[in-house]
């Protein structure tokens, strides 16, 4: 029996969601993306008042998409709903009343840089490293969300570049509130979570929704996913991608 890809602790009001595919990195595939849909779906009926997302192991938070299943190499260890019945875990994630604080520990690739930037705080560990390769498979990555963080100039560069950067050049630019050991990472982040919970739960969800209102460009993150689902399948995404594959493959 496989493990779950999803992990969830409940400690008091604190829910901590573990991205648990650590032999691949926790990169992103169906599977997971569905079940921590599930995941944060069930937090606020459960009183949940704080959500902490990790990575389990010692390497990685999420290193994007799974490129094997996303190729076709590999399909998904268990059987999954319907496409139209799956819960869509980064929609539920930027959707979410709920303050979510995002304890990043290695390596912060592609889809998981845009899922840690969905999130409301974003600690890091002092070996972990970022990077937004989305243009190099003709996509478009965290082009919405990015500069409201870093400012545009920035955000332009990284994306533009896909360059690596380091967990100190990610907090003097905005994208982290603060980097640890990776031993001290899950507590500061889990003290954190117990700080906000024991404020007034409407006041830190109606602070979340006016900030979000005055920052986030729900226009512009329609955009991105237009842009994006007319550009998967293109020629020149396919060739990327599948040239990005081969060098994974060795085939």
């Amino acid at each position: 029996m496989s493990e779950p890809v999803i992990l969830t602790e409940r400690q008091g009001d604190v829910l901590v969601v573990t991205l648990n595919r650590p032999h691949r990195h926790n990169a992103m595939t169906a599977e997971l993306n569905h079940h921590l849909g599930l995941a944060i779906e069930g937090a606020e009926p459960d009183g949940v008042k704080v959500i902490v997302i990790t990575g389990a192991g010692e390497k990685a938070f999420c290193a994007g998409a799974d490129m094997l299943e996303m190729s076709g190499v590999e399909t998904p260890d268990t059987p999954l709903p319907p496409q139209e019945a799956r819960v869509n875990g980064t929609g539920r994630l930027a959707a979410t009343p709920l303050p979510v604080i995002a304890a990043m520990n290695g390596y912060c690739y592609g889809g998981g840089a845009r899922l840690a930037i969905d999130c409301d705080i974003r600690l890091a560990s002092d070996n972990a490293t970022f990077r937004l390769p989305g243009v190099e498979y003709g996509l478009v990555v965290a082009a919405a969300t990015l500069p409201r963080l870093v400012g545009v100039s920035k955000a332009k560069e990284w994306i533009f570049t896909a360059r690596k950067f380091a967990a100190d050049e990610a907090l003097a630019s905005g994208l982290l509130s603060a980097v640890y050991p990776q031993s001290e990472l899950l507590p500061a982040a889990l003290d954190m979570a117990a700080t906000i919970a024991g404020h007034s739960v409407a006041a830190v969800r109606e602070s979340k929704r006016v900030m979000d209102l005055a920052t986030v460009s729900e226009a512009a993150k329609a955009e991105e996913n237009a842009v994006n689902s007319e550009l998967r399948g293109s020629p020149e995404q396919t060739e990327r991608f599948r040239s990005a594959t081969n060098k994974v493959t060795g085939r």
